[in-house]
């Protein structure tokens, strides 16, 4: 592959693989668990990951898509999971050992936060400090000499918040750790953490790299010394691994991957831009707005994309917030986001994590993202709700 090649080109072209027997220009999907084993007397890797055997050490489908996501991202290698949360799971019993210690997220998907706060810590005795991953000096302060690995979201899920990594990497790095950084809010072109020093790259391919809503998958991205051993543990011998068909699926979805994540990002600029300026929002917190607490973060790191991604409160009562999501006829109340349609999820004053966000969002929010319609659509559908509601 041309490593010259541009992005766009890159997702249309990166990791194809051209059907040789009937001529096919796309990738066929390969619903086989088996592959022939050579009968010539060359060696054979019967559980390795570097041969076609068997479907769950490796298969074709699986192959394009991390090809075209190295392509993309400049990734040396990738390992594509089930779902983001089995990346994530094999990222974390890859580089973890009874007695480890991790610094996280104090702002992280709720899986994640399960995971190190119950799962990790108590069947494995691995310790965890959360900590507000935009300070970088609360960062430095937490880690410890047992400390393995920094896992950071950048946007962080859901409050935006943007971590810097070129300085983070140096800490995990001066303490021998690792820096493993979930990226899912910014997709994989408005973010290159791999660029900024991580030494892991995790999206949760669910959401924007397929961006369709009609498929579930994770992956990791990084040096290939790494990524074999997240392969060889993960994938081989716990068989969290990507179906043929989701791997296709995902792969149609990634060749237009740029292009969503740049109608993404100018309809969220304005529709940020509409929220803020109205005087029914409380708040509205997007990377791409100057009130940004990480503006400058995010200009650094985001190339002037800055996803689809935003958290933004309306005034009045949980009566009139419940009745704006009824009013809502264009964008859909649903938990998922990146999806080619406009989500929104709301989170009310008892949700058990708004202790872990900062103080403005502690009387409940809703969390936004902003699909492919035409934005002046999606700003008129939020007037009419909060005109319904009677609070514009």
């Amino acid at each position: 592959m041309d490593t010259s090649m541009k992005i766009q080109t890159a997702a249309v072209h990166g990791g194809t693989r051209k059907d040789d027997t009937f001529g096919a220009i796309n990738t066929p999907i390969y619903m086989t668990s088996n592959y022939r084993i050579p009968t010539d007397g060359s060696p054979v890797d019967w559980s390795g990951i570097n041969s076609n055997i068997y479907s769950r050490n490796r298969n074709v489908n699986q192959m394009v898509i991390q090809d075209k996501l190295c392509a993309i991202t400049g990734a040396e290698a990738c390992a594509v999971f089930a779902s983001g949360v089995a990346a994530l799971a094999g990222v974390f019993i890859t580089f973890l050992n009874s007695g480890d210690h991790a610094v996280v997220s104090k702002v992280c998907y709720s899986a994640t936060n399960l995971l190190f706060k119950k799962y990790l810590n108590e069947k494995y005795n691995i310790e965890v400090t959360f900590v507000d991953t935009t300070d970088t000096e609360a960062v430095r302060s937490a880690v410890k000499s047992n400390t393995k690995l920094i896992h950071v979201e950048t946007p962080g899920n859901p409050t935006t918040g943007i971590c810097d990594i070129d300085e983070v990497s140096k800490i995990a790095h001066g303490s021998n750790a690792l820096l493993s950084v979930d990226a899912t809010f910014a997709g994989a072109v408005c973010i290159f953490p791999l660029k900024h020093g991580a030494d892991l790259e995790l999206h949760s391919m669910t959401k924007y790299i397929n961006g369709h809503g009609d498929s579930l998958g994770g992956c990791v991205m990084g040096k290939a010394e790494l990524i074999n051993q997240i392969k060889e543990l993960a994938m081989v011998n716990f068989g969290g691994i990507l179906s043929p068909f989701n791997a296709w699926l995902i792969s149609r979805g990634l060749i237009t991957h740029p292009l969503r994540m740049k109608q993404h990002s100018e309809s969220a600029l304005a529709v940020a831009e509409f929220l803020e300026k109205c005087s029914a929002v409380r708040f509205v917190c997007y990377p791409g707005l100057k009130s940004h607490p990480n503006y400058d973060r995010a200009v650094k790191l985001m190339n002037g994309q800055y996803s689809g991604m935003m958290s933004f409160d309306i005034i009045g009562d949980e009566k009139a917030h419940q009745k704006f999501l009824d009013s809502l006829k264009l964008i859909t109340h649903a938990v998922s986001l990146g999806d080619v349609e406009s989500l929104i999820v709301y989170y009310d004053k008892n949700s058990d994590k708004l202790p872990y966000y900062p103080e403005i969002y502690r009387k409940g929010f809703f969390r936004f993202s902003i699909g492919l319609e035409d934005p002046d659509d999606i700003i008129k559908d939020i007037k009419h709700a909060m005109e319904t509601c009677g609070i514009l």
